[in-house]
């Protein structure tokens, strides 16, 4: 058995090449043993989101606080909220940040993956409607 304390860990300010807006992040956990497995924990500011992106496995959310906008390449955005979870597959181009005009605050699980950054999500598509 492995504790991973989260006091341990200081958050510190999103990577700007991969967010855009305010966010901060702390790796939560990480371990290599068997399937790779890293545990984020990520704040967004209002505005805050990632640059579209993808994982070489599958990436888990669950929204711990306020609502978080997710949207998937070719598909329209939606709001989750604390509670909910979100799974992306692996190699689907995606992104994710706090819904407009409120904070959004998550729990990334990235199994097996990788993360290719891509290009920002652009003002008019991160404030565009949702489903």
């Amino acid at each position: 058995m492995k504790v991973f304390r989260g006091d341990d860990v200081a958050f510190g300010p999103a990577d700007a090449r991969s967010f855009v807006g305010p966010a901060q992040a702390r790796l939560l956990a990480s371990a290599n043993k068997g399937a790779s497995v890293h545990v984020y924990h990520v704040q967004f500011d209002a505005g805050a989101r990632t640059n579209w992106h993808t994982h070489s496995g599958p990436q888990w959310l669950l929204i711990t606080e306020g609502r978080v906008r997710v949207q998937r390449w070719g598909e329209p955005a939606m709001d989750v909220s604390a509670g909910d979870l979100v799974v992306f597959a692996p190699h689907e181009k995606h992104w994710h940040g706090a819904a407009p005009g409120g904070r959004g605050v998550h729990i990334a699980m990235n199994i097996d993956a990788t993360t290719e950054w891509l290009e920002p999500v652009s003002e008019a598509d991160y404030l565009r409607s949702t489903m």
